[in-house]
C-alpha cells in the first residue's frame, strides 16, 4: 500500500548502515546510503527522532547457516560495529545496539519511543528480509504503523529482497521511496506551520 500519510510523530530508523556490514557487493548500496542519510537530515531539521541502529552480535541458536553451526564466525575489523559516516550522528539521535535481526527485541527501542509519543516509524537499511524486516515485523507487533522505504534498503539477495517488497511489506505497513517520504513529511511540516 503506498503511503497515505505521516502521523505527527514519526521517527526514521536506519538499521545496521555500519562499516562492518554491506558495501558495494550489496545492489544500490551507495543509493541506500544517500537515501537514508537524507531522509535522517530532513527527520533531524524537523524535530523528529532519529533511530540509528548497528548489530554486534547474533542471537545464540543454532541454525542450518554453516557460519552459524560451530558458533565461530571469521574475524570481525575493530571498526565493524561503527555506524557509517554518511548518516551524520547527532547527539539526539536514539543509539541502538542489538543482538539479534530486529532492532526492538531486548534493546528498550519500543519504550524510547513511546516516550517520544512515536506512532508511526519508516525504515531503511539492510538486508531487507533480515534486519529491515524483523524490525519492521516488531514494530507491527507493536502497534506503530509501518512504512518502509523501498529505495533506501538493500539485499545481498535479490529474490530475497522481491519477496519481502512483494508479499511481506503490504501485510506490514505502507511503501513508499525517498522522495515520497520527503514530500509528504515537507507537506506535514508546511500544515503544521513548521518550515
Amino acid at each position: 500500500m503506498p503511503l497515505t500519510v505521516l502521523d505527527p510523530t514519526p521517527a526514521l530508523i536506519v538499521v545496521d548502515l555500519q562499516k562492518g556490514v554491506g558495501g558495494p557487493r550489496l545492489p544500490f548500496y551507495s543509493t541506500v546510503v544517500e537515501n537514508s542519510a537524507l531522509l535522517a537530515a530532513r527527520f533531524r531539521a524537523h524535530g523528529l527522532p532519529v533511530v540509528l541502529v548497528n548489530v554486534a552480535g547474533g542471537a545464540p541458536g543454532r541454525t542450518d547457516d554453516k557460519q552459524r553451526r560451530d558458533g565461530t564466525r571469521s574475524p570481525r575489523a575493530e571498526n565493524w560495529t561503527e555506524l557509517l559516516d554518511e548518516l551524520g550522528a547527532a547527539e539526539g539521535d536514539i543509539r541502538i545496539t542489538k543482538r539479534t535481526w530486529g532492532a526492538f527485541h531486548g534493546t528498550g527501542l519500543a519504550e524510547a519511543l513511546g516516550a517520544r509519543g512515536v506512532t508511526q516509524v519508516v525504515v531503511t537499511g539492510v538486508a531487507t528480509s533480515v534486519g529491515v524486516e524483523s524490525t519492521a515485523r516488531a514494530a507491527h507487533e507493536h502497534g506503530l504503523h509501518v512504512v518502509l522505504a523501498v529505495d533506501a534498503m538493500t539485499d545481498p539477495r535479490a529474490e530475497a529482497h522481491r519477496n519481502s517488497l512483494a508479499r511481506i511489506f503490504p501485510r506490514l505497513g505502507e511503501t513508499a521511496s525517498t522522495a515520497d517520504v520527503l514530500a509528504m513529511l515537507e507537506a506535514r511540516a508546511v500544515r503544521a506551520g513548521e518550515a
